[in-house]
């Protein structure tokens, strides 16, 4: 039987009540996460009067090119697709957005981030609310399917593929039209060829503490470039860093972030890893695994990204993934094992940062208690035995 399709309901309820509260709403993300498809769910479901904009499309461009004159008698939904393209329109919505009554809402969407875009931030304080749009999670893949969605990864397309290698070349071509496409388009004037290598390069690091004079020297060039390169990749959401936790604990602590690719199936792209038999032989299939199921575990937490940390000691004690909100703290660990053990490490973390609990996520059948507050919870059981963050 044919898999229903995927209608990411939460995400349209979310969009929805956000344009409920503000006059402009951002959906921001990589390219090819769903942006559009998810603005277009919105739209068949709006009760009024809709309007569509695919800024990447010269000939609706230029419809705007005088884009107060094109905007202020338009009522109910105007969608801005590809908004960078035309980020000169900022200064215009603040205008609309300001009328009283406001006859029209804005949903923008954007294939850069918040701080790229300076100018939405500048110019829409306290008038936007920025959703962002990442891969499909388990919840929406179908937690039966985390194999294929670790192999994979969330990008619809590539997720969907009707075979491994389709994915696989769908991938391959993603990296290469948004090195030889995409970043130009957002002003990027570094060599594709420059940031193929450092992003491949990046790969190798994948889940480790970063280290941008390695990569410096490796590249030949100074820190202030790498860390410049690395900015560009987490601004447009290919990468991103995890931060440390620290604190006076009577110990030193790392301090440095960790960096992961946000996508595994970006990630095995630029590995070359063509299926999960492959990744299975890969030497690193563990820090893998590790960034795939932190970034799972975060999205059922429904945790902010400033919420979300790793702690290391210099004793050698660490946690994969600590999430602070407030008052609650919860910790967790990432084995790729169907049999995870009680590690000192993990003794250690509970201690030293007062935790109640800790969850060492793994690949086995179920879910079972490993000691005191520590229990082993299956990646496919994710959705029913981790709550989400109150």
């Amino acid at each position: 039987m044919a898999r229903p399709p995927i209608t990411r309901s939460d995400l349209v309820a979310a969009v929805r009540s956000r344009l409920r509260e503000f006059p402009v709403v951002a959906l921001v993300g990589a390219r090819q996460v769903g942006k559009t498809t998810l603005a277009r769910q919105v739209e068949r479901n709006w009760k009024g009067a809709t309007h569509f904009f695919d800024l990447e499309d010269p000939i609706q461009r230029r419809e705007l090119t005088e884009p107060m004159a094109a905007l202020r008698d338009m009522r109910g939904l105007v969608i801005l697709d590809e908004i960078q393209r035309s980020i000169d329109l900022f200064p215009v919505l603040r205008v609309l957005a300001d009328r009283r009554p406001l006859p029209a809402r804005f949903l923008v969407l954007g294939s850069a981030s918040p701080e790229l875009l300076e100018q939405s931030s500048e110019s829409l304080a306290g008038r936007i609310a920025v959703l962002q749009i990442d891969g499909f999670d388990l919840g929406e893949a179908g937690a039966e399917n985390w194999k294929r969605l670790w192999v994979r990864g969330g990008m619809p397309r590539s997720f969907l593929a009707p075979s491994e290698p389709q994915s696989l070349r769908w991938r391959q071509e993603f990296v290469r039209t948004y090195l030889e496409r995409d970043l130009p388009r957002l002003g990027v004037t570094i060599g594709s060829d420059v940031l193929d290598r450092f992003w491949r390069m990046l790969a190798h690091y994948h889940g480790q503490v970063w280290n941008g004079a390695e990569l410096a020297r490796s590249f030949a060039v100074s820190l202030p470039t790498v860390v410049r390169y690395l900015d560009l990749l987490c601004a447009t959401f290919v990468a991103r860093r995890l931060r440390p936790w620290h604190e006076n604990l009577g110990k030193r602590q790392v301090k440095t972030s960790k960096v992961y690719l946000t996508d595994s199936g970006l990630l095995h792209a630029l590995m070359e890893l063509a299926d999960e038999r492959s990744l299975r032989r890969y030497p690193r299939v563990g820090a893998s695994f590790e960034g795939f199921a932190i970034e799972q575990v975060a999205r059922q937490l429904g945790a902010r990204p400033e919420e979300c940390h790793f702690w290391r000691a210099h004793t050698g004690a660490e946690l994969d993934l600590l999430v602070v909100r407030g008052a609650q703290r919860r910790g967790f660990e990432v084995k790729l094992t169907a049999q995870p053990e009680v590690t000192a490490s993990m003794r250690a973390a509970m201690n030293d940062l007062g935790l109640k609990t800790i969850d060492v996520v793994h690949t086995g059948d179920s879910t079972f208690p490993l000691a005191p507050g520590i229990r082993a919870v299956a990646i496919h059981r994710l959705l029913e035995d981790v709550k989400p963050l109150r």
